[in-house]
């Protein structure tokens, strides 16, 4: 049996200045009753604040934490300790005329450290698994790569 899962985000923008494009504000607020406010913009090449979450950043962020929070659930099922993991990920975005773009790939780069090296051979398929369960990858359009790394402690 299929569950559905509804998710409810509310954006706030107040930053009308009435000087058209190259003056309104892009910094606005992500709100989730009961958590913490994000604070939002352009990415700075679209007149944003650097300091700011942009959209472009958020699905990157969406992707890795997906795929760690997947992995960690397998290796868990699985009898692997993980006693760290780091992800520097990264996503390309093609700009075309018009205004318009998409992502063109993100690449994960999970560093993995497990307590046990004999389990480090496990990891990889992991990984595969964990692509291949992952929510927002199965959302997207364009291709998720992962580069992974184990090292054992």
């Amino acid at each position: 049996m299929s569950k559905q899962h509804d998710y409810r985000v509310t954006v706030r923008w107040s930053g009308d200045t009435g000087a058209g494009y190259r003056g309104y504000g892009r910094d606005h607020d992500v709100l989730v009753e009961g958590k913490p406010v994000l604070k939002g913009s352009a990415d700075p090449a679209f007149r944003g604040t650097p300091e700011r979450w942009n959209p472009e950043e958020l699905l990157v962020a969406s992707l890795a934490e997906c795929h760690m929070l997947t992995f960690l659930s397998l290796c868990a099922r699985a009898g692997v300790v993980v006693t760290g993991y780091v992800d520097a990920a990264g996503g390309v975005m093609r700009e075309e005329p018009g205004h318009s773009g998409r992502f063109t790939e993100v690449v994960l780069r999970p560093e993995v450290t497990v307590a046990a090296p004999a389990t480090a051979e496990r990891v990889e398929a992991l990984h595969k698994q964990a692509h291949d369960g992952c929510f927002i990858a199965n959302s997207v359009n364009f291709p998720v790569r992962h580069e992974p790394v184990t090292f054992s402690s």
